[in-house]
């Protein structure tokens, strides 16, 4: 039985860099991480009025007729928008700056580690955004309904601007990182925290742990807090399908020992 390869990217690399030739790297990156985001942001500005105002559909679409939201602050109807299309511009360019993380460990790491991390950077980037498109236009329609239907007699719906802007990149978050563990589930099987066998038997403590995290994580109501267990644990079961393929055999135990 052969070894697997530890060879790393660059064959011709004899020598490690020296420290402050990797802060030097380091501190490039990031500054082209944050030219990134101002170069996405620029444009985005111009347009931040119109951004906040189709982030904001879910909810006026919901609201009674007449109703409308509000700046309690006097500086809010600048800063809200301004806010929204910072995060926007980050948002958009996620896949860059995860490619500046990995351009930068990436002669650190051995070919089949980056066989493995390669589809799970992009993957992971598809599901964060497949996690917060989800939340607009499924969760918040029928959340944002279900708090207006539930609005005492009398009461006027009148949201801040600033509140409801916390209130969404809050749910965006949760949602999106929640859409992550099937990456969280192949990497704990793939680094052998953890084995396909063992997270089937505790598929029913896993169910609990989704909607008690969809408790915390979203309003206090029935409806956004199921639509955040439920696909939590439908990624969960994708993630167990899919460590069944990453999964470290016997054979592959063996021969890392034997190296």
């Amino acid at each position: 039985m052969t070894a697997p390869e530890m060879t790393p990217r660059d064959d011709n690399i004899d020598k490690e860099l020296p420290l402050f030739d990797h802060l030097v790297e380091l501190r490039n990156r990031l500054l082209h991480s944050v030219l990134a985001v101002l170069v996405a942001f620029l444009p985005l500005y111009a347009f931040r009025n119109e951004i906040y105002a189709y982030l904001a559909k879910p909810l006026r679409a919901a609201m009674p007729e007449g109703a409308t939201m509000i700046a309690t602050e006097v500086a809010s109807p600048f800063l809200a928008p301004f806010k929204l299309t910072m995060v926007l511009a980050i948002f958009i360019v996620i896949p860059f700056i995860l490619y500046q993380i990995w351009s930068f460990i990436a002669p650190a790491l051995y070919k089949h580690e980056k066989k493995l991390a390669i589809p799970l950077l992009v993957s992971s980037v598809l599901l964060f955004y497949l996690g917060v498109a989800f939340a607009y236009y499924v969760v918040f329609p029928l959340a944002f309904n279900f708090f207006a239907s539930a609005s005492p007699e009398g009461v006027t719906v009148m949201t801040d601007i600033n509140k409801y802007l916390d209130f969404i990149l809050k749910l965006f978050f949760a949602f999106g990182f929640a859409f992550e563990i099937p990456i969280a589930t192949v990497l704990m099987v793939k680094v052998g925290i953890t084995n396909v066998a063992s997270l089937r038997e505790k598929r029913p403590y896993i169910v609990v742990i989704c909607f008690i995290i969809g408790m915390l994580l979203t309003p206090p109501d029935v409806i956004s807090q199921t639509l955040l267990a439920v696909p939590m644990w439908l990624l969960f079961e994708v993630g167990v399908l899919c460590s069944r393929w990453v999964e470290p055999t016997a054979d592959s135990n063996s021969e890392s020992i034997n190296t």
